[in-house]
């Protein structure tokens, strides 16, 4: 009897949104065993990681050339010496996610402010399995937090209700920012999730093997919501279109091409900077 999933995802996908080290960092020895544990070997491993943070510096290079969008990082209000947590699911996991590409471009282009960017985005994650990591994501504290939660709450499991109702949801987000208030200075930033291609994601074969499924209607409920906090946000739901924009959004309709993580970073320094 074969036990394994329908289908294979190569390492290198795995590798882009799966990073036990954020999960499991604790246990000796799993740093050394982490090519193992996906398949690879030390040097394969170490190349994949490295591709991914060479295409985000290219992102990040790309964006720097226009000369208005530069002004604008310039203008970011994020004081010497801050650090800026990025908090999210898999979106902002990503080996080349809108926080990666923040980093490059924070380093690239304010190399003497000493900006820190902690890529605090857990793959697969809830806002209600965020809250319970939440007091040691928050340790050392940041001076800003943006936070991108929302798209796995309204993710159906074999079409029933999301997994998350949308007033959990929401009191869930409050009750993290209320944490953060409590034991941290940082300043706010809320993303909206992002605006999904259900055609796309019903095709493929990891969702269909979880039974995964979304709804946009959850996502923009849950957007106009967050639309009302109080502090700063970056609507994606507007950036990526209902349905999101072919360009934008990935083959498995749900993580977001290269093209939109960088629509992502654009549209949070347009917020800041406003």
């Amino acid at each position: 009897m074969n036990d394994k999933p329908p289908y294979a995802p190569p390492a290198t996908g795995q590798l882009q949104y799966v990073h036990l080290e954020k999960l499991y960092g604790y246990l000796p020895g799993l740093t050394a065993a982490l090519p193992a544990i996906f398949g690879v070997s030390p040097e394969e491993y170490a190349g994949v990681r490295d591709r991914f943070d060479t295409q985000a510096r290219a992102a990040a290079e790309s964006l720097l050339a226009d000369t208005d969008f530069a002004a604008r990082v310039a203008r970011l209000p994020f004081p010497s010496a801050a650090r800026i947590l990025a908090v999210g699911d898999s979106i902002t996991d990503d080996l080349q996610s809108w926080a990666e590409i923040l980093r490059h471009v924070l380093a690239i282009a304010r190399p003497d402010d000493k900006l820190t960017v902690v890529n605090a985005g857990l793959s697969a994650h809830t806002s209600a399995m965020i809250m319970r990591r939440w007091p040691s994501i928050l340790h050392p504290a940041p001076d800003w937090i943006i936070c991108g939660l929302g798209g796995n709450d309204v993710t159906r499991i074999a079409g029933g209700k999301p997994q998350v109702a949308l007033a959990e949801s929401i009191a869930n987000l409050r009750e993290l920012r209320r944490i953060a208030t409590e034991r941290t200075p940082a300043r706010w930033v809320w993303l909206t999730p992002v605006p999904v291609d259900k055609e796309r994601a019903a095709r493929n074969l990891a969702f269909q093997y979880g039974a995964s499924s979304w709804r946009n209607t959850d996502i923009t409920a849950l957007a106009e919501t967050i639309r009302g906090f109080d502090d700063p946000v970056v609507d994606l739901v507007d950036v990526f279109g209902v349905p999101a924009h072919p360009d934008l959004q990935g083959p498995d309709g749900v993580h977001p091409t290269l093209t939109g993580q960088k629509r992502i970073v654009t549209a949070l320094i347009d917020r800041l900077t406003a």
